[in-house]
């Protein structure tokens, strides 16, 4: 139906909420030019969308009058103002609007996402890992004896530390001892040879002749190679659900080039720690650990990211301090103050440990510094200064949620170090964090 100025209903309503918003902008502009700067500033800084869970309560500074976008919007979450607090509680899955509204004009609207609740068992076990990698890594340049002086024919060849030696004359290398027998044909027969070389996500070729080492007359690469990487750490959750697991919180890498170990494949097992070195300011301390006694693999390794070893365990892994799943919490829910780490420092046994949340930052984008922690638990400090190696992916609670993993320590303070938020260790995890289907608890 169209009215008499040509518009339809529709586009008149879209025309006025428009200038409505228009002239909201207009007032508040004017209060700037009046030296009324709060609700300006106000206004920039209110988000444009809230993620909550279905049983999470949020809260953000709002002193603006709001209100829900419609009906649909009470269905999914319910709102109340406490002073300048906007107080956000999930109730059902689904979106809907906020609209803030000034001197009876909407200025702004915020998207309101309620998710279903996700939860996961929180870790805290002490791990073995065991990285293959996607060839043979180059970890170093060896002088060879030559006739004509010391030479490294893979120097020369344009190998540099790091790379990754994924081929050799067209054949596959999983290990070091694929290596030989192409290096004792050639010097029979005096062809070179052609390898397939990987170095930062790019792959080239390149031909390397060996030399033959005075010493012993035997021909060599002048290369040192390392076929895998095993080291502890902490779990920081299961799915059953998926079976998917997160542990340790930050990449491994390798010890020599200082460089991220590309994953071909790896495996989980139980370890036990056997002693602690303490940390102390500019040394930081270690959990020393053995992998358990029959070597059991007990899940695999997919992924090496910046945010932790991700893959599957073949069944719970047993001997968590909790046996009931936790939900988790969003960035924007991790809060200052009391909290508390599951992590081993004797034996096999999981305890919990009190720390305080100093800092936290609600993140949009993946980030591996979102918080920092301070453990503030005597008996910790006693046992081990503060954060040591082997700890990171130590599971964070917080008001009965899992928000985070222990990542890194601080040299210089070995009771403070680094957090990452559980939400981007899931999301490495492969597991879908905003279309999680509801589980039971």
């Amino acid at each position: 139906m169209m009215n008499g100025g040509g518009r339809s209903e529709e586009s008149e309503k879209v025309y006025l909420e428009k200038s409505r918003k228009i002239i909201g902008v207009i007032l508040l502009v004017s209060l700037v030019a009046i030296g009324f700067l709060k609700p300006v500033k106000e206004f920039v800084q209110l988000p444009r969308q809230i993620t909550v869970f279905e049983t999470q309560q949020t809260t953000i500074e709002a002193s603006l009058p709001v209100h829900p976008a419609g009906q649909k919007a009470s269905e999914a979450f319910s709102i109340q103002q406490s002073g300048n607090n906007l107080i956000i509680d999930g109730k059902h899955s689904g979106e809907a609007e906020l609209v803030y509204d000034f001197a009876g004009f909407p200025v702004k609207r915020t998207n309101v996402k309620v998710l279903p609740d996700l939860k996961v068992l929180p870790g805290g076990q002490s791990i073995g890992v065991k990285l293959n990698t996607m060839g043979v890594l180059v970890v170093g340049h060896h002088q060879i004896k030559t006739a004509e002086g010391k030479k490294s024919p893979g120097e020369i060849a344009g190998v540099q530390v790091g790379d990754i030696i994924k081929k050799i004359n067209g054949k596959k290398i999983e290990e070091m001892s694929d290596v030989t027998p192409f290096i004792q044909n050639s010097g029979k027969t005096g062809e070179p040879l052609k390898l397939l070389i990987a170095r930062d996500a790019k792959e080239f070729e390149t031909t390397l002749y060996p030399l033959k080492d005075t010493n012993d007359h035997a021909y060599r690469i002048g290369l040192y190679i390392r076929d895998s990487a095993a080291g502890i750490g902490t779990m920081t959750f299961y799915d059953p659900a998926s079976k998917k697991y997160g542990a340790l919180g930050h990449v491994i890498s390798d010890m020599d080039t200082k460089k991220p170990i590309v994953v071909d494949d790896g495996q989980v097992m139980r370890s036990t720690v056997t002693s602690i070195e303490k940390g102390t300011n500019g040394n930081p301390g270690e959990k020393l650990a053995r992998f358990s006694s029959d070597h059991e693999v007990i899940g695999d390794i997919t992924k090496n990211t910046p945010f932790g070893i991700f893959g599957n365990m073949k069944e719970d892994m047993g001997g968590g301090l909790m046996n009931t799943p936790l939900p988790v919490a969003l960035s924007n829910e991790v809060k200052k103050g009391p909290a508390q780490i599951l992590t081993v420092v004797d034996n096999d046994k999981v305890e919990a440990f009190d720390v305080k949340v100093v800092s936290t930052i609600p993140q949009k984008f993946p980030a591996t510094k979102g918080m920092v922690i301070k453990i503030t638990d005597p008996r910790l400090l006693n046992k081990t200064g503060g954060i040591v190696q082997g700890m990171s992916g130590s599971p964070i609670i917080q008001n009965g949620k899992l928000i985070g993993a222990v990542t890194h320590v601080f040299v210089n303070d070995p009771t403070s170090g680094y957090g990452v938020h559980i939400e981007w260790m899931l999301n490495e995890a492969g597991i879908d964090l905003y279309h999680a289907k509801k589980q039971a608890s």
